[in-house]
């Protein structure tokens, strides 16, 4: 299925949100790169799916009444056989956050290598249309709401802009003994996301909220671990 028909397939079965699945299928087909994944249907089938996929790995339960899975205790990291595979699955299906939900399956993926977590987010405003954002993860964006805005689309110069004006932007150079990461990664992000042709301007009429949080990025490279897209109402 295309990330279209996703989208319609969703709006069919009266869902206000695309789950994971849809959401990582509609970034990749914009280029942004996102985990190798599988999805399972139950514990049984855990050890068939890892096999396919290089651990260690991350497992998250797909339903349509979970928006926000790890406070629900749908999400596990760390994966690094199928046995674990099949005890995390038991264990969520258990959960009494998770028993009355209607579950859709489950999410298996690789794990991003280690970098600095970089939000992007975007929104359609009545009043300008399509929206993106950037901000730094963890306490910057939760705590110290360290984020940069601009009407869409964006330019590669409005880009490195929105990074520039970040409180935190010092830690994408390698502040305080840490790697540098890599701003080209994320500007390209931002674009293939906010720019002239990207994903919040070719889908403006169906997506009210866009959230890629985070988006890990390393010396070289971004991968978007976790998004979650909230469709306009019909």
């Amino acid at each position: 299925m295309n990330a279209k028909n996703a989208i319609l397939e969703a709006r069919k079965q009266g869902r206000a949100a695309l789950d994971e699945p849809a959401g990582k299928q509609l970034l990749a087909s914009f280029g942004v790169a996102v985990p190798k994944s599988l999805v399972v249907q139950d514990a049984n089938e855990a050890e068939k799916a890892c096999g396919k996929l290089n651990p260690p790995l991350a497992l998250k339960v797909i339903s349509p009444d979970l928006l926000h899975k790890s406070d629900a205790g749908g999400v596990k990291i760390g994966l690094k056989s199928a046995g674990e595979v099949e005890a995390a699955i038991r264990a969520m299906m258990k959960l009494p956050t998770i028993v009355g939900a209607r579950i859709d399956g489950f999410l298996l993926e690789e794990m991003a290598p280690p970098g600095q977590e970089v939000v992007i987010g975007g929104l359609r405003d009545p009043q300008f249309g399509p929206l993106v954002m950037v901000g730094l993860g963890g306490i910057f964006v939760e705590v110290l709401a360290d984020v940069a805005f601009r009407i869409c689309p964006i330019t590669r110069a409005d880009a490195g802009e929105m990074l520039d004006e970040l409180k935190g932007a010092a830690l994408l150079r390698g502040a305080r003994g840490r790697k540098p990461v890599s701003r080209e990664a994320i500007v390209d992000a931002l674009l293939k996301i906010g720019g002239e042709g990207g994903l919040l301007m070719t889908h403006a009429e169906e997506i009210a909220e866009a959230d890629i949080n985070p988006l890990i990025v390393s010396e070289n490279a971004a991968v978007a671990v976790d998004a979650r897209f909230v469709l306009t109402k019909a």
